[in-house]
C-alpha cells in the first residue's frame, strides 16, 4: 500500500530529524572533517542489504553532492541514516523477505570529484547478457543527473577484452549538474546532442577500469565513474543483478523473429 508506506517512512524520518546526533559521534566526524582539510564532500549511504548478489537497492537511499562545512556535513549524515527508511526500501525489503530490523547502514564521506563527464558502465550488456562486451552510458557534469534519470547520455559498448568500439550512440546531455563554490548543486541546461561525452581513447579507459575491477570481483559489474580534469576515478562498484546465471553463454543463433539464449551447439 504505497499511501501506508509514505506516511510510515514520514513518521520515521521524522523523529531522526527530530533527533540530536549523539556529541561524541558528532565530535568524531567533525575531526575526521578536519582531518580531510574541510574540502567539499559526497555524503553516501551504503546499507548492509545494500547491491546483494541477488537484489538491488540502487537509489533507495539518499545522498548528498558537494557538501561543505561541519553543520550540512552532520545534517547530510542524518539524512543518509533515515534514508534507509524511505518509502521504496520499506517495500523492497518488505517484497523480498529482507528482515525490517535486520538491516542497518553506514554513511561513506568522500572528497568530492568535480567531475567533468561521469557516467556507469556494465562490464556485461545488460541487453543481450554476453559478458564479451562493455556497456558505457556517459554525461557532462556530476553522475547525478544520469542516475535520477533526468538526461540522455551518451551510449557506447566496447569489446571488453580489446576496448574496440562496437557501438556508439551520442544522446541529447541537454541537462548538466555541477557543484558550486559555496555548496550544494546547480542544474543547467546545455545544447551537446553533437558532441561526445567521452572521447574513443577515454572510452577505451574507462573499458579498461571496468575490466579492471570485474577480474577484482570476480563477477560482473555496474561501475559509476569520473572524469575530472583528465583524470578517471573509480567511484563505486556493485554486482549487476540483472543478467541470467548460470553457465556464460557460448553460442547463440539469432534470425529475425527469435533468440536462443542458452549455449547452442554449433550443429
Amino acid at each position: 500500500n504505497p499511501d501506508a508506506l509514505a506516511a510510515l517512512s514520514d513518521r520515521i524520518r521524522a523523529r531522526f530529524r527530530a533527533s540530536a546526533i549523539p556529541p561524541a559521534l558528532a565530535e568524531t566526524i567533525r575531526g575526521s572533517y578536519a582531518s580531510l582539510g574541510k574540502p567539499k564532500v559526497a555524503v553516501r549511504s551504503s546499507a548492509t542489504a545494500e547491491d546483494l548478489p541477488d537484489f538491488s537497492f540502487a537509489g533507495q537511499q539518499d545522498t548528498f553532492l558537494n557538501v561543505l562545512g561541519d553543520a550540512p556535513l552532520l545534517e547530510a549524515v542524518r539524512e543518509c541514516w533515515s534514508s534507509l527508511w524511505t518509502a521504496r526500501a520499506i517495500g523492497y525489503r518488505a517484497r523480498n523477505g529482507i528482515d525490517q530490523s535486520a538491516v542497518s547502514l553506514a554513511v561513506v564521506v568522500q572528497a568530492m570529484v568535480q567531475s567533468d563527464t561521469s557516467g556507469v558502465l556494465f562490464t556485461a550488456n545488460p541487453l543481450n547478457g554476453r559478458r564479451t562486451e562493455t556497456v558505457i552510458d556517459a554525461t557532462f557534469g556530476l553522475g547525478e543527473a544520469l542516475v535520477a534519470g533526468l538526461v540522455q547520455p551518451d551510449h557506447y559498448v566496447t569489446e571488453t577484452a580489446t576496448g574496440r568500439i562496437i557501438e556508439k550512440k551520442l544522446g541529447a546531455k541537454a541537462t548538466v549538474i555541477r557543484g558550486t563554490a559555496e555548496g550544494g548543486t546547480v542544474t543547467e541546461s546545455a545544447d551537446a546532442h553533437s558532441q561526445q561525452a567521452l572521447r574513443d581513447d577515454e572510452i577505451r579507459e574507462v573499458t579498461a577500469l571496468g575490466k579492471r575491477v570485474s577480474d577484482f570481483y570476480g563477477s560482473p559489474q555496474d561501475i559509476e565513474w569520473a572524469i575530472d580534469q583528465e583524470r578517471l576515478w573509480f567511484l563505486q562498484a556493485r554486482p549487476i543483478t540483472t543478467l541470467e546465471s548460470g553457465p556464460e553463454i557460448l553460442w547463440t543463433r539469432e534470425i529475425s523473429e527469435e533468440r536462443f539464449p542458452q549455449p547452442i551447439s554449433p550443429l
